[in-house]
């Protein structure tokens, strides 16, 4: 059963963000919510002023979901599920789909009885981005795109250049340092429910 509802919370997480709908969007966190991704780290109530800037400005970023997999240790949880992260924006003039692929791994807590999101934190493992017209031609800054890991490097680049963002290095990807460090604390986490 608290594998159906943590599953049940990572999809509310994806549609209500998505949607906009800031206010059911907030009943998926936890009180002490973190939220991370390339462009964003800090407290779930910041994210969620920051995302609903973002959708009014007409920043779309939309996700899709594979499946997941939960660990329960009595009142925390591990859950990893496969996602995709679309961007559109228009990069040095050319529109642009982003396309990353990779999994949230979530760090779940009860709360009053029901599971929440204490931390959600992407793993980034492949991405790629594409011209909308298939005519136009997109030249992309070698430098700038080499600065970020190959799991986000493209989805970096939009975010710099369209939105202006600051977007974090060094986040975890396919096989790296900052994964192997995510799955250390993620069992820490389960462990401290013992």
């Amino acid at each position: 059963m608290d594998e159906l509802e943590i599953s049940a919370v990572v999809q509310r997480w994806v549609l209500y963000r998505d949607a906009g709908d800031w206010d059911r969007f907030r009943d998926v966190w936890h009180p002490n919510g973190w939220m991370s991704a390339t462009w964003f780290e800090g407290p779930y109530e910041e994210f969620i002023r920051a995302s609903r800037k973002g959708f009014a400005e007409g920043v779309r970023i939309l996700h899709f979901l594979g499946g997941t997999a939960v660990d329960v240790v009595g009142g925390h949880a591990i859950a990893q599920t496969k996602m995709t992260i679309t961007q559109r924006g228009v990069v040095h003039g050319v529109e642009v789909d982003v396309v990353c692929t990779g999994r949230f791994y979530d760090f779940f807590a009860r709360h009053e009885g029901e599971w929440r999101i204490a931390h959600r934190q992407p793993i980034y493992e492949s991405d790629r981005m594409h011209a909308l017209d298939p005519a136009a031609v997109l030249g992309l800054d070698a430098d700038r795109l080499a600065r970020f890991p190959v799991g986000y490097r493209h989805l970096a680049y939009l975010q710099e250049v369209a939105c202006g963002a600051q977007v974090r290095p060094g986040l975890p990807g396919l096989h790296d340092e900052a994964t192997r460090r995510l799955y250390r604390e993620g069992q820490t986490w389960l462990l401290e429910a013992v």
